[in-house]
């Protein structure tokens, strides 16, 4: 526990031995190409699939006219139906033998379209008289809850144009408290939409069984939620869905769901298996990334530096989806610093834009980015130092959540401390340098989970699970196990079966599977350990509390020779004619408190005030983990974080016309962070333990994420005096802000 590990599928991957979803082989595979539409809204007139039907090599040319009766309506139908809704949605599918003889026929598809008035702006979306994206009701993906998402929804009689749904949280006499105020900031920050970045684009295969079954291979980061979503889409039993996961070529939230329903139906139709890849042009079109966002904000602050109220409007733009991320939004913005008086109020609007899904920490780097530049921002109004400011104020265990519930323990406030005496913070400013820093924080997802573990006669241990490993989960519980049962890590599998054979687990998400799952583990390990003792107890005639585990052996203490390996004594319950039942340990659990983590990043950047180029000169990243059960992987896993938080401030951007068209759908305009862009990032850990999560740890993924951009536009400001309120931080625009005195503070 704290020893640096190796990760246990390292060598696989970089050798690559791995197999992912495009490795895999099965007998009589047929592929699929999907034909997407070009307009943002427009009613389908007429789908002509007769010369794709007859084209050399094609088995099945389909449009949504020929789908079942479905459970699902909108952008959520496998294939459009009547109308599309965004620029990218399938219209038709075909299957052939090859993929090259799929993408031909899918050319001979004619499709007539009748254009229909789009709106891709949330703001114009929900003024009266706006085309209508979404029809009332309609389906989501049910995957808001595994990121700790809830709270703050209200009814209203009557909702703006498509909104989808409107959160609130209140307390206090906001208007009277800002007007009392001794200094008031107020703006609007925008964050643009972004993708996930990553390397293996969607794919998914399937295939009928004899059974009248079907089996599905995905690389999801969630198999038991893919199950679900494609029988509740379908309205197939449960149990004749099993979903094999397939390691996951870069995740990030947007592993979870999207072509299955699809290809189960293709391979249904056929009767055969069927494989769909997205090429990465399709990946940037229908892919589901994060979503844009608006929010307007206001903050006060009284003479002495206590905050007094905030009052905030959030807009999210979820695309032709239901989104569902206003109320994670609104928690943060109100409930990380103590706030006498607060509105926040948040909208889920739908455009004709490709429909969102999660990425990494799904609202917060929104909120933060609105509610830490209103903190530097206020801090330089009253005159007080940017990190005495946020500790006079900043949440600590007790104090009320805007749902009404209590903070735990956090660790908020030894975060700003430790910040505080950085280097980066200290080191004399050079010409054209600034420096500053932002919070960040995250909830935590909750879920059951079960866990099995078996001790084998080689003295090893089996451990049975069902999530998927995106991030090094395997060779953390595989440390938890060992450290329960009294074992080497290197004596510890990890098998992940699928929905047929794996224990429950929820998605990997939401920063939870170390914090929901572990605990099972470590049920599962101490059992086992358990039943070997007593096995060990019978046989060497003493009493199990008197005997330890060590160097593979069960020994009694303080009496040296009497001892049993730990594989003979499985081996004696696995075996012809054996008196004792197998060794077998299970774990269950239903974590249903969170553990909340937090962060503090300092950028430190470089101004050329002749061009407006930026660039990072230090980058520093101080975060609270619980107990970091394995520190490089943690320490990993905050890095990834921080560059994929950068990459929203270096240039990370979706960017869509007046007529709903992305206009960077490929790596050649979708501008990733390079590795010339990112400095070294000085990541130091705090440990500050949580009390449900395996020995103290917290969920580490989703807070490294959150709090760059806003660290970034805080120094740009430090170094220029011109306060950003919109990332993607482009040079041009900052020349111009540089030149323009209104924008200087």
């Amino acid at each position: 526990m704290g020893v640096p590990r190796r990760r246990l599928e390292g060598g696989a991957k970089v050798t690559g031995a791995t197999r992912f979803t495009a490795d895999l082989r099965l007998t009589e595979l047929d592929h699929a190409r999907l034909l997407l539409s070009p307009h943002a809204h427009a009613r389908l007139v007429k789908v002509d699939l007769e010369a794709a039907r007859g084209a050399p090599g094609v088995l099945l040319a389909m449009a949504g006219a020929d789908l079942p009766r479905l459970n699902v309506s909108g952008a959520e139908l496998p294939l459009a139906q009547g109308q599309v809704l965004y620029a990218g949605q399938p219209v038709a599918a075909v299957v052939a033998v090859s993929e090259a003889a799929a993408a031909d026929a899918v050319a001979l598809i004619e499709v007539e379209y009748e254009p229909l008035p789009a709106v891709v702006d949330p703001l114009a979306a929900i003024r009266p008289g706006a085309p209508l994206v979404l029809e009332p009701g309609g389906s989501a993906l049910d995957d808001a809850g595994a990121h700790g998402i809830g709270g703050g929804e209200v009814a209203v009689d009557e909702k703006p144009p498509n909104v989808t749904a409107v959160v609130e949280f209140k307390q206090g006499d906001v208007h009277a408290a800002l007007a009392g105020s001794e200094a008031v900031v107020e703006g609007r920050y925008e964050m643009p939409a972004v993708h996930q970045g990553f390397i293996e684009t969607h794919i998914t295969m399937a295939r009928p069984e004899p059974d009248g079954g079907i089996t599905v291979w995905s690389p999801t980061q969630g198999s038991f939620l893919t199950r679900k979503s494609v029988a509740d889409a379908l309205g197939l039993p449960l149990g004749s869905i099993r979903v094999i996961p397939v390691p996951v070529g870069g995740g990030f939230g947007g592993k979870v769901y999207l072509l299955e329903s699809l290809v189960v139906l293709l391979a249904q139709r056929t009767g055969r298996a069927v494989r769909l890849e997205l090429t990465r042009n399709e990946e940037f079109l229908m892919g589901r990334g994060a979503p844009g966002c608006v929010i307007d904000l206001k903050l006060g602050a009284d003479r002495e530096g206590n905050l007094k109220a905030l009052w905030a409007h959030i807009v999210f733009d979820n695309g032709a989806g239901h989104g569902g991320l206003g109320g994670l939004a609104g928690m943060f913005l109100a409930g990380t610093y103590r706030l006498p008086a607060f509105e926040v109020t948040g909208y889920d609007v739908a455009t004709h834009k490709t429909p969102v899904a999660a990425y990494r920490a799904p609202g917060a780097p929104q909120a933060f980015f609105a509610l830490e530049s209103a903190m530097d921002q206020l801090a330089e109004k009253l005159g007080a130092d940017p990190i005495e400011f946020r500790l006079r104020n900043a949440s600590r265990e007790g104090d009320a959540r805007p749902d009404g519930t209590r903070w735990p323990r956090i660790g908020l406030v030894e975060c700003l401390e430790a910040a505080r005496e950085h280097p980066l913070l200290k080191a004399p400013l050079e010409a054209g340098e600034g420096v500053g820093l932002a919070v960040g924080g995250w909830g935590g997802g909750r879920e059951p989970a079960a866990a099995g573990c078996r001790v084998e006669p080689d003295g090893s241990l089996v451990l049975h699970v069902g999530y998927a490993d995106i991030s090094g989960t395997d060779t953390t519980m595989a440390i938890i196990a060992a450290e329960t049962f009294g074992v080497s890590v290197d004596k510890v599998k990890i098998q992940t079966g699928d929905t047929d054979s794996a224990p429950y687990s929820g998605m990997a998400g939401g920063s939870k599977i170390t914090y929901t799952v572990g605990p099972a583990v470590q049920q599962a390990a101490a059992e086992a350990r358990r039943q070997l003792l007593d096995i060990a107890a019978e046989e060497l005639e003493a009493s199990a509390e008197d005997l330890v585990i060590e160097d593979g052996e069960v020994r009694v203490a303080g009496v040296p020779g009497r001892s049993i390996g730990i594989g003979h004594l499985a081996g004696l319950a696995a075996q012809f004619g054996g008196r004792y039942p197998p060794v077998l340990g299970q774990g269950r659990t239903a974590v249903t408190v969170q553990a909340p983590m937090f962060t503090v990043q300092i950028a430190r950047v470089q101004v050329d005030q002749e061009t407006g180029g930026w660039s990072l000169a230090g980058f520093a990243a101080i975060q609270d983990v619980g107990r970091a059960i394995n520190p490089p992987e943690v320490v990993g896993q905050i890095q990834g974080g921080v560059v994929q938080a950068l990459g929203r401030a270096f240039g990370e951007e979706l960017v869509y016309d007046p007529e709903g068209q992305l206009r960077t759908a490929s790596f050649l305009d979708y501008q990733v962070p390079s590795i010339d862009q990112v400095p070294d990032i000085d990541v130091r850990l705090l440990e500050i333990p949580s009390a449900v999560g395996p020995f103290g740890a917290k969920g580490v993924g989703e807070p490294p994420a959150v709090p760059g951009p806003a660290a970034v536009v805080n120094a740009i400001h430090s170094a220029t005096g011109v306060r950003l309120s919109r990332v993607p931080v482009r040079a041009y625009e900052l020349l111009a802000a540089t030149r323009e005195p209104a924008q200087r503070h």
